[in-house]
């Protein structure tokens, strides 16, 4: 009994040195990016168990000795655990858990193919009539010649048909190097604006045949290409296009 009553006053003196040495610890926290204070931190001290909350100032005042270990939580950001030793205060920088994205504005674009769908719904007369035709048919009194094939191959509606399909197929091509070779993707890879984009758009634009084989990264790799170019020539500008001009082959001297 005697040896009971010497244990516990010995627990109870071990205690009290522990209480006697902890000392208040004042601390403030603070959001690792913006810089601003945080409040309605989780403020514990895992060797005495000891749990509060800082104030909407983000500061608090919590009891530790020297070697404790402090947690600070917060709900969305990243935990952090500190020893302390004897610092005066506790400066507590926490970093959010999900870091913070731009706005990014998204544009619309219609795809070629869609645009081209519209056209050939609009024109379809005119598409009809420039599709190859099957020049031979066979029928109830056997294999001949196809009259509305021949029409369609000497007619001049079916002429001026082939002639606007054939315009139409050449807009299509320059919108598929515009959908693909567009200012927002050379302005996101090499920075220009204004005039010198423009620029370098007219100086650099790919042909048709590149971008209906090339993947993405070597159209990537096609606009960094040529901005080494651009920069070694800054003051390089497109060639001022040409008036037609019209001789007459026949005129006599």
């Amino acid at each position: 009994m005697k040896n009971l009553i010497a244990i516990f006053f010995l627990i109870l003196l071990t205690w009290n040195s522990k209480l006697y040495a902890q000392t208040a610890v004042a601390g403030i926290v603070y959001d690792g990016e913006s810089k601003q204070r945080l409040g309605e931190v989780q403020i514990k001290n895992l060797n005495t168990n000891v749990l509060l909350f800082n104030d909407n100032r983000g500061e608090f005042n919590i009891q530790a000795q020297e070697g404790d270990r402090i947690s600070i939580r917060k709900l969305g950001y990243v935990g952090d655990t500190l020893t302390f030793e004897n610092q005066k205060a506790l400066i507590v920088s926490l970093k959010p858990a999900v870091k913070k994205i731009d706005p990014i504005q998204v544009y619309g674009r219609r795809s070629p193919d869609d645009m081209l769908k519209d056209i050939k719904r609009d024109y379809k007369k005119a598409f009809d009539l420039a599709a190859p035709k099957d020049y031979f048919s066979v029928g109830p009194t056997g294999a001949g010649v196809s009259i509305d094939a021949l029409y369609s191959l000497v007619s001049r509606e079916a002429k001026n048909a082939r002639r606007f399909t054939q315009h139409i197929e050449r807009i299509h091509e320059e919108n598929i190097v515009d959908f693909y070779f567009s200012p927002d993707l050379v302005r996101s890879l090499i920075g220009l604006e204004g005039e010198q984009l423009q620029v370098f758009m007219r100086l650099f634009r790919p042909s048709y045949e590149f971008v209906s084989k090339a993947n993405h990264y070597q159209l990537v790799q096609f606009i960094k290409s040529k901005y080494e170019v651009f920069k070694l020539h800054p003051n390089l500008r497109p060639l001022r296009e040409l008036p037609d001009i019209k001789l007459d082959v026949n005129q006599k001297k």
